[in-house]
């Protein structure tokens, strides 16, 4: 279905189209008719489904369609996010969707100077994109009124909600005007999302575009066995024998971020890294300049990665994998987009094995092995023999030893699961 189906003013549609759409994705045909229809919206889906313009679109519609000076320390739309990166790209959309429309957004988020923001919402604004947290500290301060917002927006509700914003959004509900609009969209449906969708949504209109735990079929996934220690060695050769460019990188911590990007760097890869301690400004120019290509590797942790949208990321590279394996699906999902291909690349140590065979059930499939010479993991028998040596001696342990105990623990549970069946299938001695 073509954007044109829809009766949007002159002016959306040359700023749709100029921004390269053509064909509307499955969130946007099924999501834009409810919200023009008024309907509250409860919508599954993932990032990069094209889920900005599923609701901003007919927002603007409806400012158009009913245009309304701006009230002082007022909006008529209020978009909530979990991240402020989110919320930086996602007004950047709707900026670029209003760009031939008189319509001002304005952003509020952790970050920015406070007494700043208080000037620009008391000026009042159409669309106001926020994180709960930095919204609640203006409206405990008086600086702006919710009572004029007729559409309430809450992107990526589960990740509002696993950061800790219950709280937060319960207070901001009680403040919004009640007669408004809601619009509720997640990656998932847990307990906690269904039950905030009961108490915000009325009636509401239910969209799911994709399966929880389902991955585009443009993406390709790999895994390279690598020891732990030899993983950085082996990111530097695969970026520059294979020429990988705009590569972003999940590592587990933010000591080993700034440990990679510095070791990256050395290598002559130019990299950065993207986590909580960084500042703000310098958070923003790493995301800029990876965008613009003037970096070939972005290194973030899994929370400052939340909300990050890079056009045409090619590779995805799990450089240390997710502690649970649903957030494999979030992590992969900024690669594959709109119908191009992209790689999600997994070094695995064998710490990590177990946490692949769980990640492979919740996508239900097998991710191909590749090894690569010199990279070889050693082996269960050569593990627990080289366990045993340092023990023997003396030595102090090393970092794979968890592996080795960890081989040896299981060699021991087969040893005796062996020992139970053996013992089963003896005939028994009669009385």
């Amino acid at each position: 279905m073509r954007f044109e189906s829809f009766d949007f003013a002159p002016e959306i549609l040359r700023a749709i189209s100029e921004c390269g759409y053509q064909e509307m994705t499955p969130v946007q045909s099924q999501a834009i008719p409810a919200v023009r229809r008024g309907r509250d919206l409860l919508a599954s889906a993932q990032t990069g489904t094209g889920k900005t313009a599923a609701f901003a679109l007919p927002i603007l519609q409806r400012l158009v369609d009913n245009p309304a000076p701006v009230q002082p320390s007022n909006a008529r739309v209020l978009i909530l996010t979990p991240t402020r990166e989110l919320a930086a790209q996602v007004a950047s959309n709707i900026n670029d969707f209003a760009k031939y429309l008189a319509i001002t957004t304005l952003t509020i988020v952790g970050g920015g100077k406070q007494d700043v923001q208080a000037k620009r919402l008391k000026a009042g604004a159409h669309i106001i994109v926020a994180t709960p947290g930095r919204l609640l500290e203006h409206l405990t301060a008086c600086n702006l009124s919710l009572s004029g917002v007729e559409t309430l927006v809450l992107d990526e509700a589960d990740r509002i909600l696993d950061m800790g914003f219950s709280a937060d959004v319960q207070k901001i509900l009680q403040a919004v005007n009640k007669t408004r609009q809601n619009l509720l969209f997640s990656a998932t449906f847990s307990e906690a999302v269904k039950k905030l969708a009961n108490l915000m949504l009325d009636k509401p209109q239910i969209v799911s575009v994709n399966k929880q735990n389902s991955t585009a079929d443009t993406v390709s996934h790999t895994v390279y066995p690598v020891e732990q220690k030899r993983k950085r060695e082996l990111l530097s050769e695969l970026i520059g024998k294979q020429n990988w460019q705009q590569v972003l990188v999940f590592a587990s911590t933010r000591e080993s971020c700034d440990e990679l990007v510095e070791e990256l760097n050395l290598d002559g890869i130019k990299s950065a890294v993207v986590h909580g301690d960084k500042a703000q400004g310098s958070r923003r120019r790493a995301l800029r300049e990876f965008s613009e290509g003037k970096l070939r590797v972005l290194v973030a942790t899994e929370v400052a990665a939340r909300g990050l949208d890079i056009p045409d990321l090619a590779y995805v590279v799990n450089y240390d994998l997710p502690f649970l394996a649903e957030d494999y699906v979030h992590r992969i999902g900024r690669t594959g987009r709109a119908g191009k291909s992209g790689m999600a690349i997994s070094f695995v140590s064998r710490e990590e094995e177990r946490t692949l065979l769980e990640i492979e059930a919740v996508i239900g499939q097998k991710i191909r092995r590749i090894m690569v010479p010199g990279y070889e993991v050693s082996s269960r028998d050569d593990l627990i023999k080289q366990l045993q040596e340092r023990r023997r001696f003396g030595k102090r342990p090393q970092r794979e030893d968890n592996a080795a105990a960890q081989a040896m623990a299981e060699a021991k549970l087969q040893g005796q699961r062996l020992k139970r069946l053996a013992a089963a299938k003896k005939p028994r001695q009669p009385k």
